[in-house]
């Protein structure tokens, strides 16, 4: 449709179609028209910048599969010599074990020479009483009944939502103690753990996932064995002590068991260390409770 141009031009004016018929006549846009045109064009360029990009991904690639190689290579390389090193470190702590082992062998048998010494210098009736208060100290083998009290770990479980381990059914150094002072309590007069026998200044303590009995490790299962009177395991078992283990055992599948032992025989403490002494007059009583160096505890999770 064409009208006079009223400004005085060519007498005609043209009309233009509207947005949405140009929209769907042409719907590209023709800015990208234009570059789809030169791309057309340029077509044997594109290709070439396309092989060169190929080559270079192809020559990327290869150098990281040759430092993947060299890494590969230094590590076997190296691993010999982890491997000795770790040999070593293990035959040094072998060697460091034999050799204590074989002083604690010389310090024993000269412990026994000194005592064999004193003996031969004191009255009949010293030696009895010497005796009698190595016992007490825990510093002399000494035989008898009692009772023995088993604690084992349970099964360990992990936290679905953390991953932590939950160690709510491993036993701990504050199980031993309450063991060990309700022992006491019940009128134990020797105890001893895994082998380990308490005195006046041992002590029971958690270190890492370890438990040391003075300076020693002890593991699961804990054997805590006392000698004492015949209803000490009834009494154990029956009380504060006993009652705990059971819940620990129903509620977290820790091991406990309570059993009456014969004719059962502890060695005595390798070494006592003394902080103070006074000379007694009293009749020699049994150690007091075993604790680490914190007031009794009573357990617990």
């Amino acid at each position: 449709m064409t009208v006079p141009d009223p400004d005085g031009g060519s007498g005609k004016r043209t009309f233009g179609p509207d947005f949405l018929t140009e929209l769907f006549r042409n719907p590209l846009d023709p800015g990208y028209a234009d570059a789809a045109a030169r791309r057309a064009e340029s077509g044997g360029r594109t290709g070439a910048r396309r092989q060169a990009a190929r080559g270079s991904a192809a020559v990327v690639l290869l150098l990281i599969g040759f430092l993947l190689v060299v890494a590969y290579r230094q590590t076997v390389a190296e691993e010999p010599a982890r491997t000795q090193a770790r040999q070593e470190l293990v035959e040094q702590v072998q060697r460091r074990r034999t050799g204590t082992e074989e002083l604690q062998a010389r310090a024993d048998k000269l412990a026994g020479e000194v005592a064999e010494l004193r003996e031969r210098s004191l009255s009949d009736a010293a030696v009895a009483r010497l005796r009698d208060l190595e016992a007490a100290a825990g510093l002399a083998t000494v035989r008898g009944s009692g009772a023995k009290v088993t604690l084992a770990d349970g099964p360990t479980s992990v936290d679905p939502v953390t991953g932590e381990r939950r160690t709510e059914s491993q036993v701990k150094d504050t199980d031993l103690q309450l063991a060990a002072n309700a022992l006491w309590a019940s009128g134990a007069e020797a105890i001893a753990i895994n082998g380990e026998r308490l005195t006046a200044t041992s002590t029971i303590r958690q270190a890492g996932e370890a438990i040391l009995v003075d300076v020693r490790p002890v593991t699961t299962p804990y054997e805590v064995v006392a000698i004492g009177p015949g209803d000490l395991a009834d009494d154990f078992r029956d009380g504060y002590a006993g009652q705990f283990f059971e819940t620990l055992s129903a509620r977290y599948g820790m091991s406990f068991e309570v059993t009456e032992v014969k004719d059962v025989t502890l060695d005595g403490a390798a070494e006592l260390k003394l902080r103070a002494a006074v000379p007694s007059t009293a009749p020699p009583a049994s150690p007091g409770p075993s604790t680490s160096e914190s007031p009794a505890s009573e357990g617990g999770r």
